[in-house]
């Protein structure tokens, strides 16, 4: 492939992997990665709301991985609450789980930067072959890509698993209880996705650049090695 093409291609998934770090640090401090409805059970359960009359009890619940915000209806009107994961929460939510989404988190801007900075190095500079070359570029983006996912399956299994929204719900509720009447990930959940995705772009980037996947051209040079020791 010609020099010109190989400088846009790295320049583009270059740009493709600052945005990922922007968009996940941007991600990381909104309230935007959960949104849902809580009702109040035991408030329905009293009056035995049906219908129409069930949704006096049925208030609103969204957050982030900081802090969140939550409207409770228990058949009198909305009295909304803010709430901080650190350190109100860490009690009663499984905060190993938690502050690993989060060390995840960080890990894929900072990897996602160094990714951007060596794809612009290889555009415009003269790398060397090793971790600053093609190799470093793939090991780059296989690290934001897995920091990617690792963050979507275990900020999953903590809402949907530990039931994450029900335990704020009933925070501090001595009278009343509460439960998950419907839940859903929010924007920047999917930003993650996202940023997954176009990291797994990029590795198809670099070899639509023409060069190898790794150790494909190892196992390729050890197969003809094997096969000239036959030959004598």
């Amino acid at each position: 492939m010609p020099a010109q093409q190989k400088k846009v291609i790295f320049c583009i998934a270059g740009v493709l992997s600052f945005a990922c770090a922007l968009g996940t640090a941007v991600a990381v401090g909104t309230q935007l990665w959960v949104k849902g409805t809580i009702l109040c059970k035991t408030g329905a359960l009293l009056v035995n709301a049906t219908g129409q009359e069930l949704q006096k009890f049925i208030g609103k619940i969204q957050y982030g991985l900081f802090h969140g915000e939550r409207v409770r209806q228990c058949g009198l009107g909305g009295r909304p609450f803010q709430f901080s994961f650190f350190p109100d929460l860490l009690r009663i939510i499984p905060a190993s789980i938690h502050v690993s989404v989060i060390l995840f988190c960080t890990v894929l801007v900072v990897f996602a930067l160094v990714g951007a900075g060596f794809f612009m190095l290889n555009a415009f500079g003269s790398p060397y072959e090793t971790l600053h070359g093609p190799m470093g570029l793939y090991l780059w983006s296989f690290i934001t890509c897995c920091c990617g996912c690792l963050i979507m399956i275990l900020f999953s299994s903590e809402v949907k698993i530990h039931h994450l929204s029900e335990k704020i719900a009933n925070f501090k509720e001595g009278s009343f209880a509460f439960k998950t009447h419907s839940e859903q990930f929010a924007n920047s959940f999917w930003i993650i996705l996202v940023c997954s995705l176009v990291q797994f772009l990029n590795t198809l980037l670099i070899r639509f650049a023409g060069f190898e996947f790794p150790f494909s051209k190892s196992k390729h040079s050890g197969m003809t090695t094997g096969a000239a020791d036959l030959m004598y």
